[in-house]
């Protein structure tokens, strides 16, 4: 038996969280891929923000112009089509810059946080601000504009009554551009606070899982180590390299604790170290097949899935009641769906007991595969003619569509 496993395997521990797979590296990797994801997002929203502004801008511009164009068509007084489309385009486009000075404005004071009464004079002086400086935008841009077309000199009439006469235009442009404004503040508080109640829900999911996981942990665990210090008086050499099984099953576990899928290579790989703890147990009055069909292996499934289903089928099989047992495992894809299949040779359930109501192994399973999956899975466990079977049915899904959102 070897005596320096003791000492040993912290190192190994300490080794394998800095090796670059390790959980650690992982999630410090994790948190810069999510800083990067925040950074391109930002950029994102600020390239749509500009797309919108320039498209509603112009776009209101245009269609004004449109209205005016036609307008003078139809009363038999047409004149430019380029002197309407200059002096509509500068308004639009004015009134769209001022928006890009008053939108911090009321983001900063906003009229339904209720102190409206206290900031309604600052909008006042607001309304004012923006007035002038439309009227006086307008002005100063087809001054400059038009006679530039070849159009002559522009004639904006009496300019101190000019702001009086746009004054109702422009309040009726600033309250549409206030209204809107709180709009859409509302509409993003509403997102954010969904967001937020699905980030919430997806935290506590996850946390129930851990939790989950932590009881599957030292339950197997504790079956392992029994198993194994039954054999260590009898038979220390299978004792020992059940020891040294262990000892990589735990390495395997660790590798993927922070991880709710996995590759089904990466479990079947951890379920293969499970059985050979088992079959150093029983030996050959042991027999397992695992029989998994092409199209299914490119599928990622939960972590840590199969070991428990075969571990109840140890425990409750034949090959605990009567030291020679068989056990099947099947994984499939049926119909868009990922079926896993465990059945032994046991007698089965007693009648009337609700298997997934008592025990860890089988209800745990069940609940993971709920807070994973949601009503995209089912999983059943019962007897069958010839012995009993655990067989849960997930969502096809292959390592590149790990990041969406179960049904």
């Amino acid at each position: 038996m070897t005596v320096l496993r003791e000492v040993d395997e912290p190192t190994a521990i300490r080794e394998e969280a800095s090796q670059p797979g390790s959980p650690g590296l992982r999630a410090a990797a994790g948190d810069e891929a999510a800083a990067l994801g925040r950074d391109a997002e930002r950029r994102a929203a600020r390239r749509r923000f500009v797309l919108a502004w320039l498209g509603l801008t112009l776009g209101l511009g245009l269609l004004l112009f449109f209205y005016k164009y036609l307008g003078e068509v139809t009363e038999g007084a047409e004149g430019p089509w380029l002197f309407p489309l200059i002096t509509e385009l500068t308004g639009a486009v004015g009134a769209g810059l001022l928006y890009l000075g008053l939108r911090p404005f009321i983001r900063r004071f906003p009229l339904d946080t209720g102190r409206a009464a206290r900031r309604i004079p600052f909008y006042l002086v607001a309304l004012a601000l923006f007035a002038f400086l439309h009227t006086t935008w307008m002005w100063a841009s087809r001054s400059v504009l038009i006679p530039l077309a070849g159009l002559g000199r522009y004639d904006y009439g009496r300019m101190p009554l000019r702001y009086f006469m746009e004054l109702p235009v422009q309040i009726v442009t600033f309250t549409i551009i206030v209204a809107a404004t709180h709009a859409v503040r509302r509409l993003r508080a509403a997102r954010e606070r969904e967001l937020r109640t699905a980030q919430l829900e997806s935290s506590l999911a996850r946390s129930e899982l851990r939790n989950l996981r932590l009881q599957l942990q030292p339950h197997f665990l504790f079956n392992a180590l029994n198993t194994i210090s039954s054999r260590m008086y009898e038979d220390p050499e299978a004792a020992d390299e059940m020891l040294d099984r262990l000892a990589e099953l735990l390495r395997i576990s660790l590798r993927t604790a922070q991880t709710d899928e996995v590759p089904l290579t990466t479990e079947l790989e951890t379920l293969e170290r499970y059985l050979a703890i088992m079959r150093a147990r029983f030996g050959d009055r042991l027999d397992v097949e695992v029989a998994v069909e092409p199209a299914a292996r490119a599928a990622v499934v939960p972590s840590m899935i199969l070991q428990p289903l075969v571990e109840n089928a140890v425990r409750h099989g034949n090959a605990e009641r009567t030291g020679r047992g068989s056990i099947r495992v099947r994984v499939a894809r049926e119909d868009g769906a990922l079926s896993l299949e465990v059945r032994d040779d046991g007698p089965g359930a007693a009648a009337g007991r609700d298997v997934l109501a008592r025990g860890t192994g089988l209800s745990a399973t069940a609940e993971r595969l709920h807070l994973l999956y949601g009503a995209a899975a089912r999983f059943e466990a019962g007897n069958v003619p010839g012995g009993f079977r655990a067989r849960a049915l997930l969502p096809f899904r292959t390592p590149g569509d790990r990041g969406e959102a179960p049904e």
